[in-house]
């Protein structure tokens, strides 16, 4: 009988050292609404992308009254909009089930893709109309041996894609000036500027049409910038009432995206044909849901929740 009891309150000990430690109230709560939306990409001359997140908490109360909260952000989401004509809404919105970021919105690849992830390792795709994907890649150099950190990736030559960061292509010594992503082959091939591509250096931002390469920079007294296309100015844009401090002109957010010119919330675009910049007179993103159409009238959208 006593070594029964004694088994019992051994058991009964267990449980209570159990529920000290482990018993848990566990309240996981999704924000109301969604944050930090931001102009993604262009699709068109009518349609932006624009993607968003949602953010949790989670709240965990221990019956000895200790408290703990953690909290997240997933759920990303990418809605189209049509910025040149009011319409109910988006044309189109979805969202990942992910509770943590994944990354996606690093970047615009082509007219209707965005890209992802950590890209030395795979890079995450995301299109309209379909599921993101990931694609596992295999990696190597070509005459170089410092590898940089991709922030951009555009259309490139035979169909590849061009990855380079903010300062890579001015690179130095045995640092890489830019990868070739292959999505066929799923390799990234990072390299040195040869002879041929040593004058895209000085470019902001660069990309292919074609056979042609495009490339987009500020020019010396920072009051625009020129486009050239295989090493010949093509044409320019003055850019009229923005303060040119070093500062503020440094982040001054310009470039292509997708098959349009954005710069300074101006939306144009190319004039592939002729190698000149299409003025489009306000067409403007004055935010990623309110934008002025070419007749100077808003066209406005609410911040759509789900």
């Amino acid at each position: 009988m006593r070594n029964g009891m004694n088994k019992l309150l051994t058991v009964t000990a267990v449980l209570a050292s159990v529920c000290m430690w482990g018993c848990t109230d566990v309240d996981f709560r999704w924000e109301k609404n969604r944050s930090s939306e931001k102009v993604v990409g262009f699709v068109d001359d009518s349609l932006v992308m624009v993607g968003d997140y949602r953010c949790w908490l989670e709240t965990r109360d221990y019956w000895f009254a200790l408290n703990e909260e953690s909290s997240n952000c997933g759920r990303e989401r990418l809605c189209v909009y049509n910025y040149r004509v009011q319409e109910d809404g988006p044309r189109w919105c979805d969202s990942l089930s992910s509770k943590k970021m994944t990354g996606i919105f690093a970047g615009q690849m082509t007219d209707s893709v965005i890209w992802g992830g950590e890209v030395s390792k795979s890079v995450r795709l995301w299109k309209i109309g379909e599921r993101p994907h990931e694609i596992k890649l295999t990696k190597e150099s070509d005459g170089c041996s410092v590898e940089f950190r991709i922030s951009s990736l555009k259309p490139w030559l035979d169909g590849t894609f061009i990855g380079r960061s903010g300062e890579s292509l001015a690179a130095d010594g045995d640092t890489c000036n830019y990868v070739v992503l292959d999505t066929l082959l799923r390799s990234l091939t990072y390299k040195r500027l040869d002879k041929d591509l040593e004058w895209i250096k000085k470019c902001d931002d660069v990309r292919a049409w074609g056979e042609d390469v495009y490339c987009l920079w500020k020019n010396d007294d920072k009051s625009g910038f020129y486009l050239e296309v295989n090493n010949q100015k093509k044409d320019s844009v003055l850019v009229a009432n923005v303060p040119h401090t070093t500062d503020l002109w440094k982040s001054f957010e310009f470039g292509f995206m997708g098959d349009m010119l954005y710069f300074g919330h101006n939306i144009n675009s190319i004039d592939v044909e002729n190698k000149r910049i299409i003025i489009y007179p306000n067409i403007k993103a004055k935010s990623a849901f309110n934008y002025v159409d070419e007749n100077n009238n808003n066209v406005n959208y609410e911040f759509v929740q789900e």
